[in-house]
């Protein structure tokens, strides 16, 4: 699986975080939490979501404890309304390698690729910015015809 090269754009994201590992996965919770509040959004540029990581500390490959924030957000306009319990998130812009993916978004084996194949055999090298996947119209969680877009912040490796 070869991933397109993109230099994204800055992005302003509203949600809902909660903090955990792999290892103390609560992304069923946040989903919970976030899903019946979406529509007080009311100032989004599409309908899709984002799942992001946002790691405080580079990432440790393989490590099941290590923390970070997740979040179910979704790209508006501006933060001139945020609801209640939600938060703002001002997403800086850079290269990601874009994984158009399909199949169970519980399988972690795309993961592992990326990590352990496409990156060290490629040009680049995972940047310290925020991680994510855009869950848009294709996207049905549990369904092995799921389809999303996983997005990993690179630059170029420096010799």
């Amino acid at each position: 699986m070869k991933p397109r090269i993109e230099q994204l754009a800055a992005k302003k994201l509203i949600g809902k975080r909660i903090i955990m590992s792999l290892a103390e996965n609560k992304t069923f919770d946040l989903w919970k939490s976030f899903m019946p509040h979406r529509k007080e959004i009311t100032n989004n540029l599409t309908s899709e979501l984002v799942s992001m990581k946002v790691y405080h500390e580079p990432l440790r490959l393989g490590d099941m404890h290590q923390q970070f924030e997740k979040w179910a957000a979704i790209e508006v306009t501006d933060f001139d309304t945020i609801p209640n319990d939600m938060e703002a998130f001002d997403l800086v812009g850079g290269l990601y390698a874009v994984f158009d993916y399909k199949g169970l978004n519980t399988d972690i084996g795309i993961f592992i690729y990326i990590f352990k194949t496409w990156l060290p055999n490629s040009e680049y090298m995972l940047d310290e910015r925020p991680h994510f996947e855009i869950l848009g119209e294709k996207y049905k969680n549990n369904d092995p015809d799921s389809e999303e877009a996983i997005w990993i912040p690179i630059k170029l490796k420096s010799y």
